[in-house]
């Protein structure tokens, strides 16, 4: 009887220890100190890249000054002149950053942006229209027009995802994919991004606070997030496979055999 209680009690102990280890695979930043202060990268603001799309207004306290900066310019066929019209659409409000990083702007020609952050170019674009002797209390608004990252593998709901402010994190990604599902490796997210024709792949061990200290802990334009799945969640989808497989055997070894049964009659 002893012995028994003995088994049952190892049995008993050895589920528990499995399920606490089990509950620990899916926690964050496991090694974090309560109330432990971690210092916030200051580059982590999203920063501008050839082929982004921008919208871009300009304003003063007299708008018929600003009138200019926000035109699209156009070619009349029949006076064989360029003609600027008001943006009164967002679409005409919108720009391509060249390949080069540079921007077109109405009146103060191309400005470089590549690299900069959304209050950067703001800031430069009025500088140069005050320097310039245009306004001399010009404010710009500068949005990204379609900025998105993806998150794909083992979140609840995979997809792309537009981004509306200036620093978005790994963990802010994951919350706007309804988090990871429980069969997702956290020791081992990939962000894959592209910077100048160069395309890099950072892992992220998302158990560890080390994950500040990550240039990919803050996320850019275009970024791919890949949560891959653990090992249960392989199984289980292999395991599923070969039942598919069985059961169709089995329903063609039934139906040979029908056929073989009706033949021989």
């Amino acid at each position: 009887m002893k012995q028994l209680c003995l088994l049952i009690g190892t049995a008993v102990l050895g589920i528990l220890l499995v399920s606490c280890s089990a509950q620990k695979r899916v926690w964050y930043l496991q090694d974090a100190q309560p109330f432990t202060p971690e210092q916030i990268a200051e580059n982590g603001q999203i920063r501008i890249k050839p082929l982004d799309r921008l919208t871009i207004v300009v304003n003063s306290k007299d708008p018929e000054l600003a009138v200019p900066f926000n035109s699209a310019t156009s070619y009349n066929s029949l006076t064989g002149t360029n003609v600027s019209s008001a943006a009164n659409s967002q679409a005409l409000q919108m720009r391509t950053v060249d390949e080069n990083g540079m921007l077109e702007m109405p009146v103060i020609g191309k400005i470089e942006c590549k690299g900069k952050t959304r209050s950067e170019l703001a800031q430069a674009i009025a500088k140069k229209i005050i320097d310039g002797g245009y306004i001399n209390d010009p404010t710009v608004n500068v949005q990204f027009a379609d900025m998105k990252i993806s998150v794909i593998g083992e979140v609840a709901r995979p997809g792309f995802y537009d981004v509306t402010r200036d620093k978005v994190s790994i963990f802010d990604a994951l919350a706007m994919a309804g988090d990871m599902t429980v069969y997702g490796v956290r020791s081992e997210v990939a962000v894959t991004r592209e910077v100048d024709g160069v395309r890099t792949i950072e892992y992220l061990d998302l158990t560890s606070t080390d994950i500040f200290n990550s240039p990919a802990f803050y996320l850019q334009q275009n970024d791919v997030v890949y949560v891959k799945p653990n090992k249960y969640k392989a199984q289980t989808g292999e395991i599923s496979q070969n039942r598919n497989f069985y059961l169709s055997l089995v329903g063609t070894a039934i139906s040979v055999a029908t056929l073989i049964v009706t033949l021989t009659k």
